[in-house]
């Protein structure tokens, strides 16, 4: 099976969402949710992440989550994770409550397909919007189905992060098949992803490469970025059928005091000019 087959695989038997004037939805991936030791990249981030998810939530927002939520590559438990961050998972269950709530599993996750990982949050591989007034729908995943070695042979991977790249990353020796650290393997999983949207006529957002990008009316292609960036987190917004890529970092008052900033990087760019 090649990349473009198992991107289409990815949107077989998964949930459709209406998209509309009144949808508001905030896509965000690439958490890497951690056990709180130095190799939690999540952690450095994990108050601008729960001030943002707390915007989306007052404000009526259906929070999606697209894949590597989790660092199940380097972490056995998730019990551990979801103790270490519990105030995210309990903001997340709001979510869930109201019906608000989808999950997308990655490849540092892949082990969230065994429903009982988190009974209460089912986790799917991709998700289809569509679109209320038949522009073009909107399909999410996370982006690793691009890679043989993510997707078909992702136990051997997370053997070899597990065992071999985490323990080096201390020595400052990066993993070499990293979408998000190596930047040939960036560009390709992006030309993959853009010539897939290209050939179905349709708008793909994913995240995996942790690189943020905004589609254009060229470029069917969307990324969320990641949570893990050494300074902020990013994310896309997409409301009345238009999306807008937005950062989140913390920023100087002139009395020295610090806040939490949201800042618009790009758009928003609406479904009609994509047409």
């Amino acid at each position: 099976m090649g990349y473009y087959s198992r991107i289409s695989k990815a949107f077989e038997n998964v949930p459709h969402l209406i998209l509309d004037d009144d949808s508001k939805y905030i896509l965000i991936s690439d958490c890497h949710r951690g056990d709180g030791t130095s190799n939690d990249n999540f952690l450095k981030n994990q108050n601008l992440y729960f001030s943002a998810l707390r915007h989306y939530y007052a404000l009526g927002y259906t929070y999606i989550e697209l894949g590597d939520g989790d660092e199940l590559w380097e972490n056995r438990d998730i019990k551990t994770i979801m103790e270490i961050h519990s105030n995210v998972f309990w903001l997340l269950s709001l979510f869930r409550q109201k019906n608000r709530l989808y999950l997308v599993y990655g490849n540092h996750d892949m082990a969230k397909r065994k429903k009982k990982l988190l009974p209460d949050m089912p986790v799917f591989s991709g998700i289809i919007m569509e679109d209320a007034y038949k522009e073009k729908n909107i399909y999410l995943l996370h982006g690793h189905q691009v890679e043989l070695f993510n997707y078909t042979f992702w136990k051997l991977a997370r053997f070899l992060c597990r065992y071999l790249w985490r323990p080096l990353e201390h020595f400052g020796v990066t993993d070499p098949t990293d979408a998000a650290k190596n930047n040939t393997v960036k560009y390709r999983t992006e030309t993959r992803l853009t010539h897939w949207a290209k050939k179905e006529h349709s708008i793909l957002i994913a995240g995996h490469t942790h690189r943020p990008m905004m589609g254009s009316i060229d470029s069917l292609y969307f990324n969320t970025g990641s949570c893990v960036h050494p300074r902020c987190i990013t994310c896309i917004e997409l409301e009345r059928r238009c999306f807008s890529l937005v950062k989140w970092t913390v920023e100087t008052r002139r009395d020295m005091g610090l806040y939490v900033a949201r800042e618009v990087l790009a758009g928003p760019v609406c479904i009609d000019e994509l047409i």
